[in-house]
This record gives C-alpha cells, structure tokens and sequence, in this order.
C-alpha cells in the first residue's frame, strides 16, 4: 500500500516500507508521453476515467491525475480550464475508492480537486507558482509531495546550471520543508521529489538518481522518471511509449536507494520493477515480497 495508518483514526502517511506505483492520467492535449491518450475532448470526462481505472486494475496505488502539461517548453493554463479538466475525472475516480492525488500549482485547483475527493497534493512549483497553495496545504493538512524544479515549465531546460546538483536541489527541498513544517504542517505528511528532468540535463538527472538514499533521509521521497528524455538519450529510443523498459529499471534502482513512490505510465511493468527495488534496498528492514501477487 503506499499508506500506514498515522496517529489518529483516518490519518495516513506516507509508508517508506512499502513502496508504491503512481499511474499517471494525463488530461490535457499536450502531454509529451501520451498525446492526450486520456484528454477530455468535448468536455467528456470518460477517457481520463476509463484510463484511471486501467492503471488501478494494473496495481497502481495512486493515480495522478494533472490538467496542465509540464513538458519542457509548455504554455500555462488558466486555473479555469485545468479545473474543467481534472475535476470530473477526481470525482469518478474517488467516488469509487481510488486514492486520487491532484497534480497542479494552482490553490483554486487543488481546492477543487480536495472538495471532490483528492487525497494527496502533487506540486511541481514547491509552492512557489501560486502564494496560495502552501497556506491550503497547512489549512487541509493534506499529503502533499513538493518537488525541484529550475525555472518554469516553459524555460527550465534552457541550459540548466548547478554548482553541485545534489546539494543544490537538497538543499531547496529542506528550505520548503522547513517552510511548511514552520507554517504547522506535520513532517510524515510530506514527500520530496528531486525534480528528475525538470532543469536537469542527463548527467544531473543521473547524479540525483544515485543519490536517492540520501533524499531518502530528509524525507519519503517520490521519483518521477518515467519516459523521460533523459532515457531517450541514453537509449537512443525517440519515441516516450517505448522507454518503458528504462523507466522499468530506474524505478528499481530508485526504490533499492530508499525511494517510497514511483510514479510511472506502465503501472504493471513499474510493479515488477518496484518489487525487485525493495528486494535490492539492503539498506532498509523490508518485509518479504511475495514474487507471484506482488502484494505491496
């Protein structure tokens, strides 16, 4: 399960022990893995749905479901439009049980998608796209996963520049974890994500994903490196759908380093890949996985 039950009755934290798969729904026109595979044309909500649960019958934990592509070079959406899109799909999905989290940099967004049913905050901006986000954080006291990024969206691969690109994103993310457990956020309800491909070039994508262990002690950390083109380049694979297989296997080595949440397309090949990870992570007490269910 990606959740332990916390201190008091309903209250979840994030689960270090067991990690788990986030299937990504995509509901937007634009996204640079899928080509709007789950985009709401016409306003109808059906594919999005349709693919949330696909990704749930696969074995993923949490679906992710976002309306403003992040792809290098991206334009931003009106808060508007991105609610028109995940709103619908966040209800359906949670009206059926699923843990539902809601990724956007957007307060009147998040906001939204909490009242329909969204347990978790995914937040590329760490808060600092919209002043009103950390405050809706602290007030709902929902899990929320901050992340790296260098820039914006649209200007974060221009030539991405670090003096050390371990230390630098480390030290970013403890500045906005101070932040919010100084604003009275509690420390097990918040992830960390370094950010892989968002103002990184490969070889920094490469140095954060040998140091996850050391992510790992500052907080639950959630890695997010599926069909990037970091993998591309390394593979010489052009097209996203077909980096499945390097997605597989960085998902392993992040989890072996201490990772709790990988967030993938192909949840079933990602579930393989989580369970051999927490096999290989001999740095943490793991329990036994079961190699036929694969139960998490």
């Amino acid at each position: 399960m990606a959740w332990r039950v916390g201190p008091d009755p309903g209250r979840h934290e994030f689960d270090r022990a067991r990690p788990a798969v986030m299937g990504i729904v995509n509901t937007t026109p634009d996204s640079f893995s899928d080509a709007g595979l789950a985009f709401a044309v016409d306003g109808d909500p059906g594919p999005a749905i349709a693919h949330g649960r696909a990704l749930v019958a696969a074995g993923a934990a949490i679906v992710d479901v976002g309306g403003e592509s992040t792809r290098p070079g991206a334009a931003a959406v009106d808060a508007a439009t991105e609610r028109s899109r995940v709103v619908p799909v966040v209800e359906a999905l949670a009206a059926e049980g699923v843990v539902v989290s809601i990724d956007t940099t957007k307060a009147a967004v998040a906001a939204a998608a909490l009242d329909a049913g969204a347990m978790i905050l995914n937040d590329v901006s760490a808060g600092r796209f919209d002043p009103d986000l950390l405050p809706l954080v602290v007030e709902r006291d929902v899990p929320y996963v901050l992340m790296h990024m260098q820039g914006t969206p649209r200007t974060m691969q221009s030539a991405p520049v670090y003096d050390d690109v371990v230390a630098d994103v480390m030290g970013f993310l403890a500045e906005r974890l101070g932040a919010l457990v100084d604003a009275g956020m509690a420390m097990d309800r918040i992830a960390i994500d370094p950010g892989i491909g968002f103002g990184k070039t490969v070889e920094h994508n490469l140095d954060l994903l040998r140091a996850i262990d050391r992510f790992a002690a500052l907080a639950p950390v959630l890695v997010g490196a599926s069909r990037k083109s970091f993998l591309g380049t390394i593979t010489g694979v052009d097209e996203p759908r077909d980096r499945d297989p390097a997605s597989a296997a960085v998902a392993a080595l992040a989890v072996a380093g201490g990772a709790c949440v990988v967030r993938a397309h192909d949840v079933a090949a990602t579930r393989q890949a989580v369970a051999v990870g927490r096999a290989m992570g001999a740095r943490r007490r793991l329990d036994p996985v079961d190699p036929v269910t694969l139960e998490q």
